[in-house]
């Protein structure tokens, strides 16, 4: 049994009066066990061996994490910090520096955008950005009414009322700066912005190999029947 497999069986099988200080508790104080003895190994080269193992080990508690540089570099990281910066091995990332511990995350802006319809979000104001560049007026047209249902449908969530289709053309109008505009009769009547309604699909035309039975019955092509004797 080596010095490494001797100190890891003489740790679980014995009991600690002392418990080590526990770092990082994602790993567990076995796994801090061993990096307090690793640093303690004088070798460099026989530490820097015991270090990769213990990577593998830090991996195998850690099984979801995507492999990856970053992921790779992290671990390292963790093993330095689990060594209270005192491991000295030949790793493949430089020791990161102490005062990371501390750090504060950088705080996160919020967004300013001033949005007219926060019910609507930023995303349908950039949909509807890119209708006012279309040129060709059927697809502009195409446009609107695909960005009139969706408005509808968010304008459901947040109200449970039934909206007027005056109102999401009005709301259209707004946010386009009046760049934007179609017909509310035409969308009433044509239930353009009804997110329920569905275009029917056109029926299959017959097969020209395999006629009906109403085109056989026209061409006098009745299926033959048994002749009364």
């Amino acid at each position: 049994m080596n010095d490494y497999n001797q100190y890891y069986h003489l740790n679980n099988n014995e009991k600690i009066i002392d418990k080590p200080l526990l770092i990082l508790k994602e790993y567990g104080r076995n796994v801090q066990k061993l990096v307090n003895y690793v640093t303690t190994i004088e070798d460099k080269e026989k530490r820097t061996q015991y270090a990769y193992t213990l990577i593998d080990l830090m991996k195998q508690i850690n099984p979801a994490m995507k492999e990856g540089p970053e992921y790779a570099q992290t671990l390292w990281d963790d093993l330095y910090i689990m060594s209270g910066f005192n491991l000295d091995v030949d790793s493949p990332y430089p020791m990161p520096e102490k005062e990371i511990l501390g750090r504060k995350p950088k705080r996160l802006d919020y967004n300013r955008h001033n949005i007219r319809y926060k019910h609507y979000g930023r995303n349908m104001e950039l949909l509807i950005e890119k209708a006012i560049a279309i040129e060709e007026e059927e697809e502009k047209e195409a446009a609107i009414v695909y960005v009139g249902k969706l408005m509808k449908s968010f304008y459901a969530s947040w109200n449970k009322d039934v909206v007027d289709d005056s109102v999401i053309v009005d709301n259209i109008k707004t946010l386009s700066k009046g760049k934007l505009e179609i017909n509310v009769e035409k969308v009433k009547e044509q239930n353009l912005f009804d997110v329920s309604s569905k275009e029917r699909s056109k029926r299959p035309q017959p097969s020209m190999n395999a006629p009906s039975n109403n085109q056989n019955k026209r061409r006098g092509n009745t299926p033959n029947k048994k002749r009364k004797n």
